[in-house]
């Protein structure tokens, strides 16, 4: 464990919580960012190692999934398969910490980048999900919304077998299978005018609505620090909440088990799981 407050690095994990501990008590209330990291524990993988690499090919990209047939092909049947065991994770420790702090009015708002939705789950209630919820589906003809669950039902009775494939799970909710999409997979479509469906996120290429950038910035211009939890913040939705905090001189501190895109601007960094600190804080 790293714990790096201006020119200090000490590999104690008590200090480690010392110091975070403190800056939590001259900050009282926090706007708090979380990443991937943060649901690990709930057995969902994350999708960068320690440099802020990929440990995996990228995700689908929105030109890809809307221009591409095979692509959306792919996308379903991944989804297929791996959307059981993503419905099935549960919030861990942290998601309850956090909506502990939340009820002690220690929290100001909660961004995260995951689409789990464990947060909520949790208990928190004052949350933005910045890249949307993987439990819900759009048709971005006409605008119906669609459970995944439903959706769910509708892919396994259309495409027999494919929950037989042999498969890796994914970040989110989808599987790395390991046996060939057949071209006669069948992608959904919407039930109201037969257009094209498409999970209620963001997805890498396309743009976090404006309305929700701009309601969230204005929540950490009311809180005393930002708190980032378990991301690199290597893309920039998660990056810009630590770019406008340094600019408008708002303290910043992140929990990481490894590099950020945001490392030259915090206040205090725990090179460390948040669930490592976390009983000593």
């Amino acid at each position: 464990m790293l714990l790096e407050i201006g020119s200090l690095t000490t590999a104690s994990p008590k200090a480690a919580s010392d110091a975070l501990s403190a800056f939590l008590e001259r900050h009282p209330r926090l706007f708090v960012l979380t990443g991937a990291g943060i649901s690990t524990g709930s057995g969902i993988p994350d999708y960068r190692d320690a440099e802020g690499e990929w440990k995996r090919p990228p995700p689908v990209r929105f030109h890809d999934f809307i221009h591409q047939p095979r692509t959306r092909r792919r996308y379903w049947a991944r989804s297929l398969v791996g959307w059981p065991w993503f419905a099935a994770a549960k919030p861990n420790e942290c998601h309850a910490a956090l909506a502990a702090w939340e009820k002690q009015g220690r929290i100001a708002h909660l961004v995260t980048q995951n689409v789990d939705r464990l947060h909520q789950r949790a208990g928190s209630r004052g949350v933005t999900d910045l890249h949307g919820r993987l439990d819900n589906v759009i048709c971005l003809d006409c605008g119906e919304h669609f459970s995944r669950e439903s959706v769910q039902d509708w892919l396994v009775g259309k495409n027999p077998g494919y929950m037989d494939l042999k498969a890796r799970v994914g970040p989110d909710g989808d599987a790395a299978l390991v046996d060939r999409v057949r071209d006669d997979f069948r992608v959904p479509v919407c039930d109201a005018c037969g257009g094209m469906l498409k999970p209620d996120v963001v997805f890498f290429g396309e743009t976090v609505p404006r309305e929700r950038v701009e309601s969230t910035v204005g929540a950490l211009h009311q809180a005393d620090a930002l708190l980032v939890i378990g991301s690199s913040l290597m893309v920039y939705s998660g990056f810009r909440y630590c770019r406008i905090a340094a600019e408008h001189g708002i303290p910043i501190a992140s929990v990481n088990p490894g590099r950020t895109r945001a490392d030259g601007l915090l206040t205090i960094r725990v090179n460390a799981r948040f669930e490592d600190v976390l009983a000593g804080l």
